[in-house]
């Protein structure tokens, strides 16, 4: 029984893995997350604040584009688990 559920739980991790990928292929603007790359141990200039704070929030919303990407994968595996399961059933 617990081998069904690890290899269940594989498969899964695979399935979400796959359809993330698509997901983030069908990006056309995929963006990366900038790494700042002032001295951090430096005192930082009013222009310096704003130009990270910049960087935080341009990192924040495609931290937010990620998350909507995996929770759209997760959901279309569901949907794909649940139409499995009609399928299978015996009427």
């Amino acid at each position: 029984m617990q081998v069904i559920i690890i290899n269940y739980l594989s498969d899964r991790r695979k399935r979400l893995h796959e359809l993330l990928l698509t997901l983030i292929n069908k990006e056309s603007n995929f963006e990366l997350i900038e790494e700042d790359s002032s001295d951090l141990s430096s005192s930082y200039s009013e222009k310096d604040t704003a130009n990270l704070s910049r960087v935080i929030e341009k990192n924040r919303k495609i931290i937010k584009r990620y998350q909507s990407l995996v929770r759209t994968a997760v959901t279309l595996d569901a949907l794909m688990d649940s139409e499995n399961e009609e399928n299978y059933k015996i009427k």
